[in-house]
């Protein structure tokens, strides 16, 4: 009778506690003024393959790391952008933990900064490091998803970066980690992105891109 009293009281607290949770919200709108200064000279300039007109800002409801809901912005290309919201729906859902997710601008649209903050973020008009290729990051197609806990990974076991040590090994999961199976893979999977974490020899686990690039 006992056992079966906890079990009731844990079910009764499990649906307080989803009952609880917020809902799921997400905004899809053009750049508005103020965003669209702040990036002219720093993640967007001429010359670069889109114009602010084609991108969109991804309002969205994630959860961090310390298990509170909060808003999060991405800017993306406007032909991406219900693939977007659709994973951050079901990432969401599933609890998955995002550390943070702003425009690239906040740190002066450097990729080595957002990447040290454990920023997630898509849109910055560049190359592909070491080349002069635009990468699709510069197309708005592409997504870095808590870059730490999933780094780029060199050919030789290495990254860039101290704090993602922890997470070059890939055999066990931990929160906010993209694993093959896990709900991040599976819901870009989804919507047809394809995955760095596939790549032969180096392995860019942060990066879903709508290209296989």
């Amino acid at each position: 009778m006992r056992i079966v009293a906890l079990a009731l009281c844990a079910l009764v607290l499990a649906s307080s506690a989803a009952a609880a949770a917020p809902p799921f919200r997400v905004s899809m709108t053009a750049l508005p003024t103020d965003l669209r200064a702040t990036m002219t000279g720093l993640s967007w300039r001429p010359g670069c393959p889109v114009g602010l007109d084609d991108l969109r800002l991804v309002r969205a409801r994630h959860w961090g790391f310390d298990g509170k809901p909060r808003t999060g912005r991405l800017v993306v290309h406007r032909d991406v952008a219900r693939d977007v919201a659709t994973v951050l729906r079901r990432l969401f859902e599933a609890r998955f933990p995002i550390r943070r997710m702003v425009p690239v601008d906040a740190y002066g649209a450097s990729d080595f900064r957002s990447i040290e903050a454990d920023n997630t973020s898509a849109f910055n008009c560049r190359p592909v490091e070491g080349t002069s290729r635009w990468s699709e990051h510069a197309y708005g197609r592409a997504i870095d998803l808590n870059p730490i806990e999933n780094p780029y990974v060199y050919a030789n076991g290495t990254s860039s970066h101290r704090a993602s040590g922890p997470y070059l090994d890939r055999s066990r999961y931990r929160p906010g980690v993209a694993v093959e199976g896990g709900v991040v893979v599976r819901a870009f999977d989804a919507v047809g992105w394809s995955w760095g974490g596939r790549w032969s020899g180096s392995r860019d686990y942060q990066h879903f891109s709508a290209s296989s690039r």
